[in-house]
């Protein structure tokens, strides 16, 4: 496979030429006046390779044509409000846009069949866009390989720089390599098919640089497919844009009966909204053998087949330049309609004269790798509640128009009186009601599972426009409960085993239970590197709700009930906007993969309005996993890392070799000169930093041999100096948005902000009573001379050269300097306490809607160093007003 290169920033992978804004986590949160750029460079060898350049952009913004603009969330320029449109608009607007194409397909498809231009927004993310893509490809012709008279078609989809595709085949053995071939017939990007027995082949290019998603978008591209067998073929195409996609809900592959034929094409069919018309494009290929210059006109015949009965024929010329063809059979009959449901329709092309030539195939509903699915929610309910229940349905669509369907629902108000498939009511109290699935429905398991197998051609096509729901209703909600729209979820090329039921995602789930109107389900899977790939649908969740949601995954030692001398482990596995989430979570620990075995883990997703959990759902992967290694209790961290092999170790490029052994990237550990430090890999670079003890209250302590720090004494405490009130520990620890890492309560380290690194003057400190990291600021002192130094570009304070000192200066300190006035630096700058500022960042200036205040700590007794603690804040908390009054 071929390497894809680019630039790392903050943690994640940006390709050649792309543009983003830095996050540097909270309180600042995204810079959105700062826009960073990977540069693409090459070596002296001629290897391309990516720079990350960042400048602001405020002074690029335009003067507002007004005289009190504003800011928005989430702009760096003001804008007029006359001219604002806000997200929510957009959404609506590009739902208007959905049902104008709809509305304007059948005039669409008569259009010239040059103008393949298309750009769909259907339901993706706020800023999101998707473009499909088509190729037809048939046999390629050599001086050393014949042509095949195989066909492949493949679907594709762009979604940002991915592109997911399905490759449906005919008369060919299953393909081994699949390559895509830029401008100048160079090998782009390679795919190695995995071994299957399915006619369907799912794949996804990720991470496409700029200069070929250009090229991609011009229809510069073409791809290839080729098998490994004893007889090898090979079949070609072009990759092009096309609008009949949008709206295609039926389609044939046309093949040749002929040996070596090289011909081949596709039909892509669509049913009118309102009336029994059957639209379809034809894009053919090798039909037509002219090599002149000039286009030749050729007469061609196209028939509706069944059964070898011709049922319909139209006559018609195409020329040997543009081939593509469209027409209209009008009216069809309710025989030819139910034919056409279940997959015994056939399209016949042939061309007429003295050397005919015909390609055909049945006509099928659309194929491709999505997953047709559905989440039920009561905020989705045509009368909307928040009853913290949830459904989950999965469909297959086969050849012969049978729907399975596997349904299942979970923690409703009362029984289920009703599960349906409906569509969508004209008026609130008129349900359009077209398969009752409640016969199927048992209230033992919760589940429906059965085929419906008399859809109608109509129904198909709805099915395939998501124009189709679910309804479940219970004994208190007669008209329904939970309701979900039925949709297709874009291939995402991740290890999840979509076929099955996923894991429904809940309130009733939460501890304690939430009362929401979302809910939602996940599919989850462990590969064989120990990587847990996932997949994560919500629904209901209210547009007044803050939909920024996290998902985190929690092992538990017992599933429903927690010990409070045990410790959960807590993983965040993404922040996501819109309806879904899907990633891949590596470094996993020994016992959090041996939870996900157990059955004792779940998957949590929380937002703004219930941060401690809005739904959640118990999830059983069973794995094999042992890779992770358990530690003492008293010694293990959160961000502690599994060991891995020597051997694999020896062989990543990101490993660290410190003091005769092999560290994996981002492991931890103490190194052997010194038990007061703590040693980390980052890809390569091992940072050292000094332990920082906790301030103990107890009045005795003592020193273990083995530790860094003292520890208290109990055995030698007085019984009658009453001990302190322990503070509850958070069960859960702190996570720090710098190193996106958990941190066990009373845990203590530098802080890792990327790209920066460690920031060596700070100490972060996990609050076990709240959850909340507090970072505190190890102040430098004054020095006497005028030019200091910094002896180590790793110090965090200057010091005055040896020949600049005075005898009352100060003797250098072996990792911190002495005591010194008691304030705070910030920057560049000096704060003495209680002193409160807005903060300067680079290429942003000062962060007008942060407040930072200087608050004097203690004396640190193990070197004497003053500790003073800056705290920052985000006003855009306070009341409106005052937001207002800090933030334009």
């Amino acid at each position: 496979i071929v390497c894809v290169t680019g630039c790392s920033f903050g943690g994640r992978f940006y390709s050649l030429e792309d543009t983003w804004h830095p996050d540097l986590g909270e309180p600042f949160g995204v810079m959105h006046c700062v826009q960073c750029y990977c540069e693409p460079q090459k070596s002296r060898r001629g290897k391309v390779f990516g720079k990350v350049n960042c400048k602001n952009i405020k002074q690029d913004c335009p003067d507002p044509d007004c005289d009190d603009p504003i800011l928005l969330p989430g702009h760096c320029c003001k804008t007029c409000p006359k001219g604002d449109r806000k997200q929510t608009d957009s959404v609506l607007d590009s739902f208007e846009y959905f049902h104008e194409k709809v509305k304007e397909k059948e005039d669409d498809l008569h259009k010239s069949y040059n103008d393949r231009s298309y750009l769909s927004s259907e339901d993706v993310g706020p800023g999101e866009s998707r473009t499909d893509f088509v190729a037809v490809l048939t046999g390629v012709t050599s001086s050393w390989l014949p042509s095949s008279s195989a066909v492949a078609r493949v679907r594709f989809v762009l979604t940002r720089n991915s592109l997911a595709f399905s490759i449906t085949y005919q008369r060919m053995g299953r393909p081994s390599k699949i390559v895509f071939l830029d401008s100048d017939g160079t090998t782009a990007f390679e795919y190695r098919v995995p071994k299957g027995q399915s006619d369907m082949i799912c794949g996804v290019w990720k991470n496409m640089a700029k200069p070929l998603l250009r090229q991609l978008q011009s229809e510069q591209m073409r791809i290839s497919m080729t098998t490994s067998t004893s007889r090898r073929e090979e079949v070609e195409g072009k990759i092009i844009k096309h609008r009949a996609l949008f709206a295609e809900t039926f389609s044939s592959m046309l093949t040749s009966e002929e040996e070596n034929s090289g011909m081949g094409g596709i039909a892509m069919l669509t049913l009118s909204d309102t009336e029994n018309n059957l639209h379809f494009i034809l894009i053919l290929q090798g039909l037509i053998k002219h090599k002149g210059k000039d286009p030749l006109l050729v007469p061609i015949r196209v028939q509706l087949v069944y059964r070898q009965h011709i049922l319909r024929e139209i006559r018609a010329n195409i020329t040997s330049h543009d081939p593509d063809f469209a027409e209209v059979l009008t009216d069809l009959n309710s025989r030819e309609l139910f034919w056409l449901s279940r997959g015994q329709l056939e399209i016949t092309v042939a061309t007429e004269g003295p050397d005919p030539r015909q390609i055909s195939g049945f006509i099928t509903g659309r194929k491709s790798c999505d997953t047709i699915q559905s989440v039920m929610s009561s905020g989705d309910a045509l009368t909307p509640g928040k009853t913290g229940g949830v459904g989950s349905a999965v469909f297959s669509l086969h050849d012969n128009g049978t729907l399975d369907y596997q349904v299942q629902v979970a923690g409703l108000s009362s029984d289920v009186v009703g599960l349906t498939i409906e569509l969508k009511p004209r008026r609130r109290n008129k349900r359009s009601v077209l398969y009752d699935l409640t016969p199927e429905y048992s209230k033992t398991t919760g589940q429906a599972v059965g085929s419906w197998s008399r859809l109608e051609a109509r129904h198909i096509h709805m099915l395939l426009q998501n124009e189709l729901f679910i309804n479940v209703a219970t004994a208190h909600s007669q008209e329904g409960e939970l309701r979900g729209q039925i949709k297709a979820l874009l291939y995402s090329g991740l290890d999840a085993p979509r076929h099955e039921l996923p894991t429904p995602l809940a309130g009733h789930f939460v501890s304690p239970p939430v009362r929401t109107g979302a809910s939602g389900h996940t599919w989850l899977s462990v590969d064989k590197q120990c990587h847990l790939h996932y997949e994560i649908v919500v629904a209901g969740l209210s547009r007044t709700d803050d939909i920024t949601v996290n998902a985190h995954l929690h092992g538990l030692a017992e599933i429903g009930e927690m010990d409070d001398s045990s410790t959960a482990h807590k993983r965040l596995l993404t922040g996501f906007y819109g309806s879904q989430a899907q990633g891949v979570l590596k470094d996993i620990s020994a016992e959090l993969l041996q939870h996900l075995d157990q059955g004792t883990a779940f998957i949590q997703v929380s937002t703004k309005m219930n941060p401690r959990g809005e739904i959640r759902g118990r999830v059983h992967v069973p794995n094999n996993c042992e890779s992770g290694t358990k530690a003492d209790t008293d010694e293990v961290e959160f961000d502690d890392v599994y060991q891995k092999d020597p051997e694999e170790l020896k062989k990543d490029p990101h490993t660290c070799f410190f003091e005769n052994q092999h560290h994996a990237h981002g492991s931890r550990w103490t190194p052997n000169y010194d038990k007061c430090f703590s040693c980390s890999c980052q890809k390569r670079t091992v940072i050292c930093d000094p332990v920082i003890c906790p301030v103990l209250t107890c009045s005795r302590t003592i020193q273990p041999d083995d530790k860094c720090c003292p520890v208290c004494d109990e055995k030698r405490e007085p019984k009658d100096v009453k001990a302190p009130d322990r503070v509850e520990e958070h069960p859960e620890g702190c996570y720090f948005e710098g190193d996106q890492k958990m941190h066990a309560p009373g845990t203590t380290w530098h802080p890792f902000v990327p790209p920066f690194g460690y920031i060596k003057c700070a100490v972060c400190t996990c609050k076990g009573s709240t959850g909340e990291v507090h970072c505190e600021k190890v102040t430098c002192p004054a020095l006497t001379c005028s030019q200091p130094v910094r002896r180590n570009p790793s110090d965090c304070c200057k010091e005055c050269p040896e020949e600049d000192r005075t005898p009352a200066g100060l003797e250098h300190s072996d990792m911190m300097q002495a005591d010194g006035p008691r304030h705070c630096k910030f920057g560049k700058n000096y704060y003495q306490n209680s002193d409160s500022w807005h903060p300067w960042v680079p290429l942003v200036g000062e962060m007008k809607c942060i407040n930072c205040w200087c608050d004097v700590s203690i004396v640190m007794p193990r070197n004497m160093t003053h500790i003073t603690q800056y705290k920052c804040s985000d006003k855009k908390d306070l009341k409106p007003a005052l937001e207002q009054l800090c933030c334009t």
